[in-house]
């Protein structure tokens, strides 16, 4: 059967494969429509295969959060190039992606590819649609988050679409849980601007603090030699960096150190309750940085400076009438933990010209 020009062309619109491609699959099917489509679906696969080599840590997030703020879903899809995550249609497949992740309930990826979408799986929709950018792609990872009763989920992406959060939090009801959903996305917002790696400070691990601790008073001591050296004032050496660290055996050391120092600068002792809060309060600050940097409840909250991301959230919810305390939270940022090839373009073009 003779392929028209006519036929390459009603092809080429549906499929957006290139000319030549559509001309040969028209051909090899004998101008079967349907046939000369699965063809190129099958060609698709196999120019997936051939970057099977390639790294994908470019790409966008994607989110989805439901009306009543009762759930969310996240999802990181990658590309090879940030060009091709400029795409318009890279950006409807990743917007459909995290659409299909929240409206089918499914909790891994092979789930995903498996669930039905339009007339068939969502595989064959995202491997045609992977095939018509041309390069390699592939969901990394997704999470939704399913409010329990009286809570409230919320999110936010970047506008850059590479970093993106969701966040949880638990109300007295269902009353004070629709008034904090705004709440919830500026607390996400403030996420992805400070990058916290835990929700409190008592999910570090006692180790990892251990070694902190020690880091960041090396760090200080060299940077005060340098200060020495400029003749600029010197910072103060913390023994501790969280407040996992400051026992009640602590702050009374603490606190009889501060008396101490009251008595040799000669303050009347009757005054000296007016003055150890203030200075216990300061100690905390001090020897609590790890926690104001990595722990979301504890970080200063960026909308209010004169509270922690913990007072903000009660505080909000107080104007209400009620309770919220935020119970989880989940942080993407787009080719987090890939490692990025480095290519040798002087031989990847000699291979090409082999």
């Amino acid at each position: 059967m003779a392929v028209t020009a006519e036929d390459v062309k009603k092809l080429r619109q549906a499929t957006d494969a290139p000319m030549m491609d559509c001309k040969k699959a028209l051909t090899e099917c004998d101008g079967d429509y349907d046939k000369a489509v699965e063809w190129l679906k099958q060609r698709g696969i196999a120019q997936a295969a051939k970057k099977a080599d390639r790294v994908a840590a470019e790409g966008l997030l994607g989110i989805k959060v439901s009306d009543t703020f009762a759930s969310a879903s996240l999802v990181e899809v990658n590309s090879e190039t940030d060009f091709v995550a400029k795409n318009d249609g890279f950006i409807g497949l990743v917007s459909n992606t995290a659409l299909q992740i929240f409206s089918s309930g499914v909790s891994t990826i092979a789930e995903l590819h498996e669930s039905a979408f339009e007339s068939g799986k969502f595989s064959e929709y995202f491997t045609q649609t992977v095939a018509k950018i041309g390069e390699k792609i592939e969901v990394r990872r997704f999470v939704t988050l399913n409010a329990a009763q009286h809570g409230v989920v919320n999110g936010y992406v970047h506008s850059n679409g590479r970093v993106g959060v969701l966040v949880a939090a638990q109300c007295d009801s269902d009353k004070t849980a629709q008034a904090m959903a705004t709440t919830l996305k500026n607390v996400a917002m403030h996420a992805a601007a400070m990058k916290p790696k835990t929700l409190r400070y008592q999910d570090f691990d006692p180790a990892y603090v251990a070694a902190e601790t020690a880091g960041r008073i090396e760090a200080i001591k060299k940077e005060n030699e340098e200060r020495a050296r400029l003749k600029k004032p010197l910072l103060g050496e913390p023994k501790y960096v969280s407040m996992m660290q400051l026992t009640p055996e602590v702050l009374a050391e603490a606190e009889n150190e501060i008396k101490e120092e009251l008595k040799a600068e000669g303050k009347p002792e009757k005054i000296w309750d007016k003055i150890i809060p203030g200075k216990i309060e300061r100690f905390i600050a001090d020897n609590t940085t790890l926690d104001k940097q990595l722990a979301l409840l504890d970080q200063v909250y960026v909308l209010d400076d004169s509270m922690n991301v913990a007072q903000a959230v009660a505080a909000e919810a107080k104007k209400h009438g009620g309770t919220a305390e935020i119970v989880e939270f989940v942080l993407f940022e787009v080719g987090e933990g890939i490692e990025k090839k480095v290519d040798d373009f002087a031989a990847e073009v000699a291979a090409q010209m082999a």
